[in-house]
């Protein structure tokens, strides 16, 4: 009997390149590092990241997102088996706060020296680079699990 997508995508994966393990414990450090920040010293930039039209207190969002972050930095960094989920799950979270920067751009919020509609524009950028630096040092994309028909193209 074959295995379901969600049981295929939680299959424990080898280790991966060096590069590639380099990136993805620095992504995971680096997450930790802003999570904490979320919940301590960079609390109120953070603040200037949550859209005015977001129905929820921004402190809360900030406190919410800073615990997600810390959570998935230390998924990054411990659980190199599962790193193709936790992969998927960090790229879905860049995703998913990157309404985040592009209204802090919108209504010129300053926050983290982003302190003109330039720098807040140039801004916007990275976070493509994070979600494809991501994807790449968890080899999430390339080891992701195949339907039946993209392995029968393969084998073809």
């Amino acid at each position: 009997m074959t295995k379901g997508f969600l049981a295929r995508l939680l299959e424990p994966r080898e280790r991966t390149s060096l590069g590639r393990t380099i990136v993805r414990i620095a992504l995971g450090v680096g997450l930790t590092f802003a999570g904490v920040g979320h919940l301590t010293f960079a609390r109120e930039e953070f603040q200037a990241q949550v859209p005015s039209w977001l129905p929820l207190d921004p402190d809360l969002v900030v406190v919410l997102s800073g615990v997600a972050e810390i959570t998935l930095g230390g998924a990054l960094v411990l659980l190199a088996k599962r790193r193709v989920p936790v992969g998927w799950a960090v790229a879905l979270f860049f995703i998913a706060v990157f309404p985040g920067n592009i209204a802090q751009w919108l209504d010129a919020r300053d926050g983290f020296g982003l302190d003109t509609d330039g720098k807040r524009f140039v801004r916007l950028f990275f976070q493509p680079l994070l979600i494809v630096a991501t994807l790449w040092s968890t080899a999430a994309w390339r080891d992701r699990p195949r339907t039946a028909t993209e392995l029968g193209r393969r084998a073809a």
